[in-house]
């Protein structure tokens, strides 16, 4: 539970802490996600179900002095609990959390010990660019810790921010009722122009405007720009990274190349190289496609990759398009119809909290026609195609030739009307149930698979 000043709210990650805290093979946890998603509030909330706490923070000299001063986890321990008055007799009931860890390799390096000699003892880490700081630690714990992703507020977050569970617990049912539809479309709406990022959900919920809300992507983007030129190797790198956070929002949701990225003269290695820097950093991630038709889907990384952004919001934001987004009747128009099918993979990325877990697309390149279908989902042995579009079904064309080519079933069409489960077929007479889903259940599309695949 997330309390940001007069209003507590659910993230979803809530009960994955407290199955951690109640498993015996509980591992020290490392949290892992981009800057001000909420990592350090969430574990602080967390906190307070235990009867003792120690918090410390790395970039706190006092604190990352313990790591420097004692190389033997029992001595280390025994120091933490003194300093706090602590008996050690009450490890099982302490939680120890070590924030901003990306500070201190020796602190890394003592999670492993953590593990092997207190297992008793409850340790969480966290820490912004933390994907740069693992890789300069020689004796990395692999195997002795355990990993929780987190990502900006996904819509069911975002309606228990706003006080809303009564909405919340009707997307919970599968499948979902229409009684709440234009409801749940006017909150959606709202959330896809602000995004999930907690500092601005906090101001809009307190009623701050879309222009007072600038200054709180202003300060989150520029945190992010100078967080990751620390990590560029020169300064022709940090040239190319700023070229791309200022250029890459305009291509948001594309599938790019890196040689000449922008119109730029930049060369395809040098572009690539600034990508993964961004990527390690959280703040745009590479997707890329399949030319798959059953499962294991295995990505083509020869292939162009599609942009992903952190948050719609702060796309929204680089685009300067939130205002125009107010007065659209079905936010699929919105910059060239690029944000919503932005918006439900990073719903999609929301729920994935165990693992660097990307969504798929589907591409069939020819001489003669191209086909790309917007998702694939995967459940046991079958392939679901999803579709986000506002259109009619008749101009589901690439939907039609992943059916035709794979002899899928059912497939999902996600747009801005209502829930609807249709039997149609494809121009070559081919039958398969298409499931129509709102804009608004992205992040319950998995949920949503066994229950088709049943019809």
């Amino acid at each position: 539970m997330i309390k940001l000043k007069n209003m507590v709210f659910v993230r979803r990650t809530e009960g994955l802490l407290q199955d951690w805290k109640r498993r015996e093979d509980r591992k020290p946890l490392i949290i892992r996600g981009a800057r001000q998603v909420g990592k350090t509030t969430m574990v602080k909330d967390f906190a307070k179900t235990y009867k003792h706490t120690i918090l410390m923070n790395l970039e706190k000299a006092s604190d990352s002095a313990f790591f420097e001063q004692f190389d033997e986890a029992k001595l280390l321990i025994e120091a933490l609990f003194v300093s706090k008055g602590i008996p050690l007799g009450a490890m099982g009931d302490t939680l120890l959390f070590i924030d901003e860890i990306q500070e201190s390799p020796k602190a890394i390096q003592q999670l492993r010990y953590f593990y092997e000699e207190f297992p008793a003892l409850h340790v969480i880490a966290a820490g912004s660019l933390l994907e740069f700081a693992l890789k300069e630690v020689k004796n990395f714990p692999v195997g002795r810790v355990e990993y929780l992703y987190l990502h900006p507020l996904n819509f069911p977050e975002y309606l228990s921010a706003i006080g809303r569970d009564d909405l919340l617990a009707i997307l919970e049912n599968i499948p979902v009722t229409k009684v709440a539809h234009p409801t749940l479309m006017d909150h959606f709406h709202r959330y896809a122009i602000i995004g999930g990022m907690p500092e601005v959900v906090r101001k809009d919920v307190q009623k701050e405007s879309l222009p007072d809300l600038q200054r709180v992507y202003a300060g989150i983007w520029d945190t992010y720009k100078g967080d990751v030129e620390k990590y560029a190797a020169n300064d022709n790198q940090r040239r190319i990274i700023r070229y791309i956070l200022e250029t890459a929002p305009l291509h948001v949701d594309e599938r790019i190349r890196f040689q000449g990225f922008g119109n730029s003269n930049y060369r395809s290695r040098e572009v690539g190289e600034a990508f993964r820097i961004l990527d390690d950093a959280r703040v745009i991630r590479l997707l890329y496609p399949t030319t798959e038709i059953d499962p294991p889907l295995r990505l083509d990384v020869k292939k162009a990759p599609r942009l992903q952004f952190l948050d719609t919001g702060l796309v929204n934001y680089s685009l300067r398009i939130q205002a125009e987004m107010l007065g659209m009747d079905d936010l699929n128009q919105a910059y060239k119809g690029a944000i919503i099918p932005h918006l439900v993979a990073q719903e999609l990325i929301s729920i994935e909290n165990s693992g660097d877990v990307r969504p798929v697309f589907w591409v069939r390149e020819k001489s003669q026609s191209q086909a790309e279908v917007d998702l694939l989902l995967s459940y046991r042995d079958k392939v679901v195609p999803v579709e986000i579009k506002s259109g009619k079904t008749g101009s589901l064309r690439s939907l039609h030739q992943f059916i035709e080519q794979s002899g899928a079933r059912h497939a999902i069409r996600i747009y801005g009307g209502e829930f609807v489960l249709e039997r149609t077929q494809t121009p070559n007479k081919q039958p398969y149930l298409l499931l129509n889903l709102p804009y608004y259940l992205g992040s319950t599309l998995p949920k949503y698979l066994p229950w088709l695949l049943e019809q």
